[in-house]
């Protein structure tokens, strides 16, 4: 089934962050306080401090104040957490352009962080996200058209966005695409196609994959002295 260094990278990877490749301060907001600053400030373990400065931050209209401010209410860092204002702060990060704040949402919603799960809103800010290039949505995206959860089952819109993810590099979407090729479903059946993300998924490391490369292979092989 579907299923799915320096200072201030270290902090980005533990708040989830997707800083630029130069792992620059993604502000150019004026002010004492600057993103690396706070990065580093919640990666000593001073969380409190950590709270005021993305507030701050927040208040200037960083979006990435807006959403570690988010993650620290979700993650209970702060001594009131609030999920509704943590999903406040994610769609005001949304708004100011911040896909990881567009896939988060996908995620508040899916663990249903205000109460109850809701597929439907769900799928909806994965799908923004997709659009905008995340991997990890486009993922959520085809899985919800694969199995009809948050969307109703469309097996070539789950193709389709498997595909994507595929070629933003995720094995599972690799392996699954090869799949549905093999199999026809969502897509015209084609062997080769199938043999070509078979391959890059056994590449990448999928277990699965090189046994189903050998079986396309001996499929082709066969198809080819059937001629």
């Amino acid at each position: 089934m579907p299923r799915h260094i320096t200072v201030l990278a270290a902090a980005a990877m533990v708040l989830g962050l997707a800083l630029p490749a130069s792992a620059a301060p993604a502000t150019a907001a004026k002010g004492p306080v600057t993103l690396e600053q706070a990065l580093a400030t919640y990666e000593r373990g001073d969380l409190a401090a950590a709270e005021r400065q993305f507030r701050a931050l927040s208040q200037r209209g960083v979006a990435l104040g807006d959403y570690n401010l988010a993650m620290m209410h979700l993650r209970a860092e702060v001594p009131n957490p609030d999920a509704k204002l943590a999903r406040e702060l994610l769609v005001r990060a949304a708004g100011r352009g911040l896909v990881r704040a567009e896939l988060a949402l996908g995620q508040f919603h899916e663990q249903g962080e205000d109460g109850k799960p809701d597929l439907v809103q769900a799928q909806s800010w994965y799908l923004k996200a997709a659009e905008h290039g995340s991997v990890d949505a486009q993922v959520a995206v085809a899985t919800a058209f694969y199995l009809g959860r948050g969307a109703a089952k469309d097996f070539p819109l789950a193709a389709q966005w498997y595909r994507e993810a595929a070629k933003g590099g995720d094995v599972g979407a690799q392996y699954l695409i090869a799949s549905m090729y093999e199999s026809g479903l969502g897509v015209a059946r084609d062997l080769r196609l199938a043999r070509y993300w078979y391959d890059i998924a056994a590449r990448n490391g999928d277990e699965a994959a090189p046994y189903k490369l050998k079986a396309v292979d001996a499929a082709l092989a066969a198809a080819a002295n059937s001629i």
